[in-house]
Protein backbone atom coordinates (compact mmCIF):
# COMPACT_ATOMS: atom_id res chain seq x y z
CA UNK A 1 0.00 0.00 0.00
CA UNK A 2 3.02 2.03 1.32
CA UNK A 3 4.84 1.33 -2.54
CA UNK A 4 1.65 2.43 -4.73
CA UNK A 5 0.54 5.61 -2.72
CA UNK A 6 4.34 6.86 -2.97
CA UNK A 7 3.19 7.16 -6.65
CA UNK A 8 0.56 9.06 -6.34
CA UNK A 9 2.38 11.76 -3.20
CA UNK A 10 5.87 11.20 -4.20
CA UNK A 11 8.64 10.11 -1.92
CA UNK A 12 8.95 13.08 -0.83
CA UNK A 13 5.78 12.68 0.99
CA UNK A 14 6.51 9.44 2.54
CA UNK A 15 5.18 10.44 5.80
CA UNK A 16 2.09 11.49 4.38
CA UNK A 17 1.77 7.89 2.66
CA UNK A 18 2.12 6.01 5.32
CA UNK A 19 -0.20 7.97 7.63
CA UNK A 20 -3.23 7.47 4.53
CA UNK A 21 -2.08 3.57 5.03
CA UNK A 22 -2.42 3.77 9.31
CA UNK A 23 -5.80 5.62 8.76
CA UNK A 24 -6.99 2.92 5.96
CA UNK A 25 -6.07 -0.26 8.24
CA UNK A 26 -8.12 1.94 11.30
CA UNK A 27 -10.92 2.53 9.59
CA UNK A 28 -11.19 -1.27 8.60
CA UNK A 29 -10.88 -2.36 12.20
CA UNK A 30 -13.55 0.09 12.57
CA UNK A 31 -16.12 -0.92 9.90
CA UNK A 32 -15.34 -4.48 9.52
CA UNK A 33 -16.79 -5.75 12.30
CA UNK A 34 -19.57 -3.69 12.06
CA UNK A 35 -20.50 -3.92 8.03
CA UNK A 36 -18.99 -7.61 7.74
CA UNK A 37 -15.69 -8.82 6.20
CA UNK A 38 -15.48 -7.09 2.18
CA UNK A 39 -16.03 -10.02 -0.45
CA UNK A 40 -11.83 -8.75 -1.67
CA UNK A 41 -10.64 -7.10 1.96
CA UNK A 42 -7.09 -5.93 0.06
CA UNK A 43 -9.19 -4.55 -3.07
CA UNK A 44 -10.85 -2.49 0.05
CA UNK A 45 -7.71 -1.56 1.45
CA UNK A 46 -6.13 -0.14 -1.69
CA UNK A 47 -9.35 1.53 -3.29
CA UNK A 48 -9.93 3.39 0.32
CA UNK A 49 -6.34 4.42 0.51
CA UNK A 50 -6.10 5.60 -2.93
CA UNK A 51 -9.17 7.53 -2.72
CA UNK A 52 -8.19 9.30 0.87
CA UNK A 53 -4.69 10.03 -0.97
CA UNK A 54 -6.67 11.64 -3.93
CA UNK A 55 -8.85 13.67 -1.65
CA UNK A 56 -6.14 15.16 0.57
CA UNK A 57 -3.74 16.11 -2.92
CA UNK A 58 -7.17 17.80 -4.51
CA UNK A 59 -7.31 19.73 -1.28
CA UNK A 60 -3.35 20.92 -1.58
CA UNK A 61 -2.94 24.10 -3.07
CA UNK A 62 0.05 23.01 -4.37
CA UNK A 63 -1.56 20.29 -6.44
CA UNK A 64 -1.58 22.23 -9.12
CA UNK A 65 2.29 22.64 -9.30
CA UNK A 66 2.28 18.76 -9.78
CA UNK A 67 3.27 17.53 -13.33
CA UNK A 68 0.73 16.98 -16.11
CA UNK A 69 1.60 12.72 -16.51
CA UNK A 70 0.83 12.62 -12.19
CA UNK A 71 -2.17 14.47 -12.82
CA UNK A 72 -3.17 11.89 -15.36
CA UNK A 73 -1.92 8.75 -13.38
CA UNK A 74 -4.40 9.88 -10.60
CA UNK A 75 -7.46 9.94 -13.46
CA UNK A 76 -6.19 6.73 -14.52
CA UNK A 77 -6.22 4.97 -11.48
CA UNK A 78 -9.42 6.46 -9.84
CA UNK A 79 -11.24 5.04 -12.53
CA UNK A 80 -9.28 1.34 -12.81
CA UNK A 81 -10.54 -1.23 -10.79
CA UNK A 82 -8.35 -2.56 -8.43
CA UNK A 83 -9.47 -6.50 -8.42
CA UNK A 84 -8.90 -6.16 -12.18
CA UNK A 85 -5.17 -7.93 -13.53
CA UNK A 86 -4.17 -4.60 -14.48
CA UNK A 87 -4.32 -3.23 -11.42
CA UNK A 88 -2.47 -5.85 -9.78
CA UNK A 89 0.10 -5.56 -12.48
CA UNK A 90 0.25 -2.21 -11.26
CA UNK A 91 1.04 -2.90 -7.52
CA UNK A 92 3.88 -5.17 -8.65
CA UNK A 93 5.32 -2.64 -10.62
CA UNK A 94 5.00 0.08 -7.93
CA UNK A 95 6.84 -2.59 -5.02
CA UNK A 96 10.17 -2.68 -7.89
CA UNK A 97 10.08 1.12 -8.57
CA UNK A 98 9.94 0.93 -4.86
CA UNK A 99 13.02 -1.02 -4.22
CA UNK A 100 14.99 1.22 -6.56
CA UNK A 101 14.08 4.38 -5.46
CA UNK A 102 14.89 3.48 -1.73
CA UNK A 103 18.47 2.54 -3.07
CA UNK A 104 19.34 6.60 -3.70
CA UNK A 105 22.58 6.94 -4.30
CA UNK A 106 22.96 9.88 -2.05
CA UNK A 107 22.04 7.70 1.05
CA UNK A 108 24.37 5.23 2.71
CA UNK A 109 24.27 1.44 2.08
CA UNK A 110 22.82 0.93 5.68
CA UNK A 111 20.49 3.89 5.29
CA UNK A 112 18.59 2.08 2.35
CA UNK A 113 18.83 -1.35 3.33
CA UNK A 114 16.78 0.94 6.50
CA UNK A 115 14.52 2.44 4.60
CA UNK A 116 13.56 -0.47 2.53
CA UNK A 117 12.97 -2.59 5.69
CA UNK A 118 11.21 -0.04 7.19
CA UNK A 119 9.07 1.16 3.57
CA UNK A 120 9.13 -1.88 1.86
CA UNK A 121 9.24 -5.17 4.14
CA UNK A 122 7.09 -3.01 7.41
CA UNK A 123 9.39 -3.96 9.74
CA UNK A 124 9.37 -2.25 13.07
CA UNK A 125 12.48 0.00 14.53
CA UNK A 126 13.16 -2.79 16.66
CA UNK A 127 12.98 -5.13 14.03
CA UNK A 128 15.25 -3.43 11.99
CA UNK A 129 17.69 -2.86 14.52
CA UNK A 130 18.16 -6.85 15.90
CA UNK A 131 18.10 -7.93 11.54
CA UNK A 132 21.43 -4.91 10.99
CA UNK A 133 22.71 -5.64 14.70
CA UNK A 134 22.36 -1.80 15.46
CA UNK A 135 20.61 0.37 18.26
CA UNK A 136 17.11 1.56 17.60
CA UNK A 137 18.12 5.27 17.99
CA UNK A 138 20.76 4.95 15.24
CA UNK A 139 17.74 3.21 13.07
CA UNK A 140 14.96 6.06 13.86
CA UNK A 141 18.22 8.23 12.58
CA UNK A 142 18.96 6.71 9.66
CA UNK A 143 15.14 6.79 8.96
CA UNK A 144 15.10 10.27 9.58
CA UNK A 145 17.91 10.75 6.84
CA UNK A 146 16.39 9.32 4.54
CA UNK A 147 13.05 11.20 4.48
CA UNK A 148 14.54 14.06 4.94
CA UNK A 149 16.58 13.58 1.77
CA UNK A 150 13.51 12.45 -0.10
CA UNK A 151 11.87 15.98 0.66
CA UNK A 152 15.00 17.72 -0.43
CA UNK A 153 15.18 15.51 -3.76
CA UNK A 154 11.20 16.94 -4.71
CA UNK A 155 7.96 15.47 -5.60
CA UNK A 156 9.40 12.16 -7.07
CA UNK A 157 13.26 9.94 -6.47
CA UNK A 158 12.92 7.83 -9.95
CA UNK A 159 15.96 5.85 -11.35
CA UNK A 160 15.97 6.80 -14.21
CA UNK A 161 19.52 6.25 -15.38
CA UNK A 162 20.00 2.20 -16.59
CA UNK A 163 23.40 2.65 -15.56
CA UNK A 164 22.44 2.62 -11.67
CA UNK A 165 20.55 -0.44 -11.36
CA UNK A 166 23.31 -2.66 -10.84
CA UNK A 167 24.50 -1.00 -7.96
CA UNK A 168 21.27 -0.62 -6.63
CA UNK A 169 20.18 -4.30 -6.63
CA UNK A 170 22.85 -4.65 -4.01
CA UNK A 171 20.91 -3.09 -1.47
CA UNK A 172 17.84 -4.44 -2.98
CA UNK A 173 19.42 -8.33 -2.31
CA UNK A 174 20.41 -7.18 1.25
CA UNK A 175 16.80 -6.25 2.35
CA UNK A 176 15.32 -9.27 0.78
CA UNK A 177 17.69 -11.59 2.69
CA UNK A 178 17.27 -9.70 5.66
CA UNK A 179 13.59 -9.72 5.46
CA UNK A 180 13.91 -13.37 5.09
CA UNK A 181 16.12 -14.09 7.96
CA UNK A 182 13.93 -12.21 10.49
CA UNK A 183 10.96 -14.89 9.46
CA UNK A 184 13.42 -16.94 9.81
CA UNK A 185 14.80 -16.51 13.31
CA UNK A 186 12.10 -14.08 14.42
CA UNK A 187 13.21 -11.56 17.19
CA UNK A 188 9.60 -11.01 18.25
CA UNK A 189 8.38 -12.40 21.59
CA UNK A 190 5.26 -14.17 20.46
CA UNK A 191 6.52 -15.91 17.06
CA UNK A 192 10.27 -17.49 16.71
CA UNK A 193 9.24 -18.52 12.84
CA UNK A 194 7.28 -15.85 10.93
CA UNK A 195 6.43 -17.73 7.82
CA UNK A 196 4.60 -14.71 6.26
CA UNK A 197 8.18 -12.76 6.55
CA UNK A 198 9.97 -15.49 4.73
CA UNK A 199 7.36 -16.13 2.00
CA UNK A 200 7.19 -12.11 1.48
CA UNK A 201 10.81 -12.82 0.56
CA UNK A 202 10.67 -15.28 -1.34
CA UNK A 203 8.00 -13.29 -3.47
CA UNK A 204 9.56 -10.15 -3.75
CA UNK A 205 12.73 -12.18 -5.11
CA UNK A 206 10.83 -14.15 -7.15
CA UNK A 207 9.83 -10.50 -8.82
CA UNK A 208 13.21 -9.04 -9.10
CA UNK A 209 13.88 -12.10 -10.81
CA UNK A 210 11.38 -11.54 -13.94
CA UNK A 211 12.17 -7.95 -14.61
CA UNK A 212 14.53 -7.21 -16.61
CA UNK A 213 16.82 -5.42 -14.60
CA UNK A 214 16.94 -8.24 -11.88
CA UNK A 215 16.99 -11.39 -14.46
CA UNK A 216 20.69 -12.42 -13.81
CA UNK A 217 22.55 -14.96 -11.99
CA UNK A 218 22.72 -13.51 -8.34
CA UNK A 219 19.18 -12.97 -8.54
CA UNK A 220 18.63 -16.65 -9.31
CA UNK A 221 21.10 -18.07 -6.37
CA UNK A 222 18.87 -15.59 -3.73
CA UNK A 223 15.90 -16.71 -4.77
CA UNK A 224 17.41 -20.74 -5.01
CA UNK A 225 18.75 -19.97 -1.36
CA UNK A 226 15.55 -18.73 0.21
CA UNK A 227 13.44 -21.55 -1.47
CA UNK A 228 15.68 -24.46 -0.01
CA UNK A 229 15.46 -23.02 3.61
CA UNK A 230 11.91 -21.98 3.31
CA UNK A 231 11.35 -25.59 2.53
CA UNK A 232 12.43 -26.70 5.76
CA UNK A 233 10.36 -24.11 7.72
CA UNK A 234 7.78 -26.96 8.69
CA UNK A 235 10.89 -28.99 10.45
CA UNK A 236 11.88 -26.50 12.50
CA UNK A 237 8.98 -26.45 14.78
CA UNK A 238 7.15 -29.12 16.60
CA UNK A 239 3.56 -29.82 17.13
CA UNK A 240 4.32 -27.99 20.57
CA UNK A 241 5.34 -25.21 19.06
CA UNK A 242 9.13 -25.92 20.48
CA UNK A 243 12.25 -25.21 18.28
CA UNK A 244 13.24 -29.16 16.95
CA UNK A 245 17.58 -29.09 16.08
CA UNK A 246 18.59 -30.28 12.72
CA UNK A 247 19.59 -33.34 13.42
CA UNK A 248 16.09 -34.10 15.04
CA UNK A 249 13.98 -32.97 12.43
CA UNK A 250 11.10 -35.10 11.03
CA UNK A 251 13.07 -34.76 6.76
CA UNK A 252 8.91 -35.75 5.68
CA UNK A 253 7.68 -32.72 6.52
CA UNK A 254 10.20 -30.87 4.23
CA UNK A 255 8.33 -29.18 1.21
CA UNK A 256 10.04 -31.03 -2.12
CA UNK A 257 8.07 -28.99 -4.34
CA UNK A 258 10.33 -25.76 -2.96
CA UNK A 259 13.39 -27.86 -2.78
CA UNK A 260 13.08 -28.86 -6.40
CA UNK A 261 12.35 -25.39 -6.95
CA UNK A 262 15.60 -24.03 -5.28
CA UNK A 263 17.53 -26.23 -7.45
CA UNK A 264 15.43 -25.42 -10.58
CA UNK A 265 17.06 -22.00 -9.66
CA UNK A 266 20.63 -23.07 -8.61
CA UNK A 267 20.88 -24.31 -11.88
CA UNK A 268 19.74 -21.08 -13.62
CA UNK A 269 22.01 -19.15 -11.44
CA UNK A 270 25.05 -21.14 -12.61
CA UNK A 271 24.72 -19.54 -15.97
CA UNK A 272 27.81 -17.14 -16.53
CA UNK A 273 31.32 -17.22 -14.41
CA UNK A 274 29.20 -14.73 -11.45
CA UNK A 275 29.93 -16.10 -8.14
CA UNK A 276 28.19 -14.56 -5.22
CA UNK A 277 27.72 -15.09 -1.46
CA UNK A 278 24.37 -16.52 -2.20
CA UNK A 279 25.59 -18.80 -5.02
CA UNK A 280 27.55 -20.19 -1.95
CA UNK A 281 25.22 -19.99 0.65
CA UNK A 282 22.49 -21.65 -1.32
CA UNK A 283 25.06 -24.63 -2.59
CA UNK A 284 25.17 -25.34 1.11
CA UNK A 285 21.74 -25.19 1.49
CA UNK A 286 21.33 -27.39 -1.06
CA UNK A 287 23.61 -30.00 0.88
CA UNK A 288 21.23 -30.12 3.63
CA UNK A 289 17.95 -30.63 0.92
CA UNK A 290 19.61 -33.51 -0.78
CA UNK A 291 20.79 -35.25 2.24
CA UNK A 292 18.14 -37.97 2.69
CA UNK A 293 19.38 -38.58 6.54
CA UNK A 294 21.43 -36.01 9.33
CA UNK A 295 24.19 -38.86 9.31
CA UNK A 296 24.37 -38.53 5.03
CA UNK A 297 25.15 -34.54 5.42
CA UNK A 298 28.59 -33.91 3.54
CA UNK A 299 29.91 -31.94 6.51
CA UNK A 300 33.41 -31.16 4.91
CA UNK A 301 31.88 -30.12 2.18
CA UNK A 302 29.79 -27.87 3.37
CA UNK A 303 32.61 -26.45 5.65
CA UNK A 304 34.67 -25.58 2.62
CA UNK A 305 31.66 -24.03 0.75
CA UNK A 306 32.19 -21.91 4.15
CA UNK A 307 35.70 -21.04 3.40
CA UNK A 308 34.82 -19.62 0.29
CA UNK A 309 31.79 -17.73 2.05
CA UNK A 310 33.95 -15.97 4.63
CA UNK A 311 36.34 -15.27 1.74
CA UNK A 312 33.07 -13.51 0.07
CA UNK A 313 31.81 -12.32 3.38
CA UNK A 314 33.32 -11.73 6.43
CA UNK A 315 31.04 -11.51 8.54
CA UNK A 316 31.02 -12.40 12.47
CA UNK A 317 27.30 -14.21 11.49
CA UNK A 318 29.31 -16.37 8.42
CA UNK A 319 32.06 -16.95 10.64
CA UNK A 320 29.95 -18.39 13.63
CA UNK A 321 28.13 -20.59 11.20
CA UNK A 322 31.69 -21.60 9.63
CA UNK A 323 32.88 -22.83 12.74
CA UNK A 324 30.12 -25.14 13.51
CA UNK A 325 30.48 -26.53 10.00
CA UNK A 326 34.29 -27.38 11.21
CA UNK A 327 33.05 -28.69 14.47
CA UNK A 328 30.70 -31.39 12.68
CA UNK A 329 33.10 -32.27 9.81
CA UNK A 330 36.09 -32.50 12.56
CA UNK A 331 35.81 -32.80 16.27
CA UNK A 332 34.39 -30.48 18.53
CA UNK A 333 37.67 -29.23 20.06
CA UNK A 334 38.41 -27.52 16.70
CA UNK A 335 35.06 -26.29 16.51
CA UNK A 336 35.32 -24.28 19.70
CA UNK A 337 38.76 -23.42 18.66
CA UNK A 338 37.19 -21.98 15.14
CA UNK A 339 34.05 -20.14 17.45
CA UNK A 340 37.04 -18.55 20.19
CA UNK A 341 38.93 -17.29 17.38
CA UNK A 342 36.35 -15.27 15.42
CA UNK A 343 36.90 -11.76 14.43
CA UNK A 344 34.83 -8.54 15.41
CA UNK A 345 33.18 -11.69 17.97
CA UNK A 346 32.10 -8.61 20.27
CA UNK A 347 29.42 -7.87 18.04
CA UNK A 348 28.15 -11.47 18.59
CA UNK A 349 27.80 -10.89 22.44
CA UNK A 350 24.10 -10.19 22.28
CA UNK A 351 23.35 -13.57 19.71
CA UNK A 352 22.32 -16.34 21.51
CA UNK A 353 23.53 -18.92 18.97
CA UNK A 354 27.00 -18.22 19.59
CA UNK A 355 27.17 -19.29 23.71
CA UNK A 356 25.05 -22.16 22.33
CA UNK A 357 26.89 -23.07 19.35
CA UNK A 358 29.92 -23.33 22.17
CA UNK A 359 27.41 -25.19 25.02
CA UNK A 360 26.84 -27.43 21.90
CA UNK A 361 30.21 -28.28 21.52
CA UNK A 362 31.38 -28.78 24.99
CA UNK A 363 28.51 -30.89 25.87
CA UNK A 364 29.65 -33.56 22.67
CA UNK A 365 33.47 -33.05 24.15
CA UNK A 366 31.89 -34.00 27.87
CA UNK A 367 32.58 -30.45 29.54
CA UNK A 368 29.18 -30.62 30.66
CA UNK A 369 29.74 -27.70 33.41
CA UNK A 370 30.64 -25.44 30.70
CA UNK A 371 28.35 -26.11 27.98
CA UNK A 372 25.99 -25.64 31.27
CA UNK A 373 27.56 -22.32 31.74
CA UNK A 374 26.71 -21.22 28.18
CA UNK A 375 23.40 -22.39 27.90
CA UNK A 376 22.71 -20.60 30.95
CA UNK A 377 24.04 -17.46 28.85
CA UNK A 378 21.92 -18.69 25.65
CA UNK A 379 18.50 -18.70 27.58
CA UNK A 380 19.13 -14.77 29.14
CA UNK A 381 20.37 -13.86 25.81
CA UNK A 382 17.14 -15.56 24.21
CA UNK A 383 14.66 -12.82 21.93
CA UNK A 384 11.60 -15.28 22.55
CA UNK A 385 9.84 -17.61 24.84
CA UNK A 386 10.45 -20.30 22.25
CA UNK A 387 14.58 -19.62 22.12
CA UNK A 388 14.51 -20.02 25.55
CA UNK A 389 12.65 -23.17 26.27
CA UNK A 390 14.95 -24.80 23.32
CA UNK A 391 18.11 -23.21 25.40
CA UNK A 392 16.52 -24.67 29.08
CA UNK A 393 16.14 -27.76 27.43
CA UNK A 394 19.77 -28.09 26.51
CA UNK A 395 20.68 -26.78 29.98
CA UNK A 396 18.35 -29.60 31.83
CA UNK A 397 20.69 -32.17 29.67
CA UNK A 398 23.51 -30.41 30.80
CA UNK A 399 22.45 -31.02 34.25
CA UNK A 400 21.57 -34.10 34.42
CA UNK A 401 24.58 -35.17 32.94
CA UNK A 402 26.61 -33.50 35.82
CA UNK A 403 23.38 -34.39 38.26
CA UNK A 404 22.98 -30.68 39.56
Amino acid sequence: MVSYLTRIFGLGRLDLAEDVVQDTLCRALETWPVQGLPDNPSAWLMRVSRNRAIDLLRRDEQFRYFTPELTHLLKLREHLPVETPAFQKEIQDDQLRMMFSCCHPDLSPEVQVTLILKTLCGFSVAEIAHALLANEDSIEKRLGRARKQFRLSGPFVELTDLSEIPKRLETIYEAIYLLFNEGYHGSEAEETVREDLCFEAIRLALLLSEHPAGARPKTYALVALLCFHAARLSGRMDDQGSLVQLEMQDRSKWDRDLIAKGFQFLKKAAIGEELSEYHVEAAIASLHCAAVTYDETDWTAISKLYDSLYQLKPSPIVALNRAVAIGKARTPDEGLTALNSIPDSEKLKDYPFWPAAMGEFHLLSGNFLEAEKQFASAAKLARTKTESNFFERKLKACQSSTGT
